[in-house]
């Protein structure tokens, strides 16, 4: 029986923009998961340095019956610019590919957001399949359709929303996944258990020495469960017009993180898991969360070997200035995504100013 046969399969309910998530191991290498969704016979892979050596040749044998052609874009966050993003037109043009082409996105978040805005631009639209290869990639960002790259000023403001015509998650793929990306991926799943599933929160507290020690079965029920998590989302909201923001939870913090240090200095995960920290933080301040449940996140947070705090260099008035260039920011309003209890997210500029630079002064070095 095929890998594709033995998958757990979900799905993202938009219509006619609907597709399958399939998560199993040994997916990524079956011809099955590509066929039904490939328009036309060019493919371009698009993939990394680290992931290429890895994945790449099982990819194309599984394609081997289309023309498959491929651009391999330099590893990390600080890459995800629109000079390294044109390498990829480079290579569609080169090859004269036409609008029945496909692009599979053959690696993490970067290559997955790169690839994805590519194949919105490429001659207005052409479709793209998700290959994630990291577990952040696996249960957040080949889901969902958000797809862009980095500018100096703000991460992820250029891009558009444009949907995959799959997501093939193959879970074999986190046995060469470094320790340091796994637990940063960690933070995106226990993301969902803070802003919607509690019940998922209490058992990701129950089985993190399982998946940092990449059990099979702990790390298939954790990409399932986010993924049905999110996919929930999305196909209420698609184009965050409401509730899809609270994905975002500790995201503005992360972002500022991620853009203060320089990207690719902190994981994606990292800064997002910090700025989770500081959500629940400014929650307990607002009298909305308890200061036991703010513990509960930070323990899990470290239990999950992810930092609390951001870099000691960045002081609360840079971090203000960072916030301030944010997609959740309307009329000039700054809008977070905070907590009323775990399991219950609101989006909102409803709060007090004084309790966020309380929060700030707390966690941010004053004089940096």
């Amino acid at each position: 029986m095929s890998a594709v046969a033995l998958a757990t399969h979900l799905a993202v309910a938009l219509g006619e923009r609907s597709y399958p998530i399939m998560i199993g191991a040994g997916v990524l290498a079956d011809p099955d998961a590509y066929a039904p969704y490939l328009a036309g016979p060019q493919v371009l892979i698009v993939t990394n340095e680290t992931v290429a050596p890895l994945y790449l040749k099982q990819v194309r044998t599984a394609l081997a019956s289309r023309q498959v052609h491929e651009v391999i874009l330099p590893d990390g966050e600080q890459y995800k610019t629109l000079e390294v993003w044109n390498r990829i037109f480079d290579a569609l043009l080169g090859q004269r590919f036409s609008r029945d082409c496909t692009i599979v996105a053959l690696g993490g978040g970067v290559v997955g957001d790169m690839a994805g805005f590519a194949a919105a631009c490429y001659q207005r639209g052409v479709d793209f399949v998700q290959v994630p290869t990291t577990l952040l990639a696996q249960v957040d960002s080949s889901v969902g359709g958000k797809t862009g790259v980095n500018h100096p000023l703000g991460k992820n403001m250029i891009g558009a929303f444009h949907q995959p015509q799959a997501v093939v998650a193959d879970t074999s793929s986190l046995n060469t996944l470094p320790d340091r990306e796994l637990a940063a991926g960690i933070a995106e799943v226990y993301k969902y258990g803070l802003i919607r599933d509690p019940d998922f929160f209490d058992w990701i507290e129950g089985h993190m020495e399982a998946l940092l020690g990449r059990d099979p079965s702990a790390l298939g029920e954790a990409i399932e469960r986010s993924c049905r998590n999110k996919a929930e989302v999305v196909g209420a909201d698609e184009r965050e017009a409401g509730n899809r923001a609270q994905l975002n939870l500790g995201h503005t913090f992360g972002h500022a993180i991620e853009t203060g240090a320089g990207y690719g200095a902190w994981l994606h995960g990292e800064a997002i898991a910090v700025g989770m920290c500081m959500a629940a933080d400014l929650s307990h301040r607002l009298g909305w969360l308890t200061t036991a449940d703010v513990e509960r996140i930070r323990a899990l947070t470290l239990a999950a070997h992810l930092p609390v705090a951001p870099p000691p260099d960045l002081g609360p008035k840079r971090f203000m200035e960072l916030m301030a260039v944010d997609k959740k920011v309307l009329g000039g309003r700054l809008r977070l995504v905070l907590l009323r209890g775990i399991g219950d997210a609101v989006v909102t500029g409803d709060f007090d100013p004084e309790a966020l630079q309380e929060t700030l002064s707390a966690y941010c070095t004053p004089g940096a």
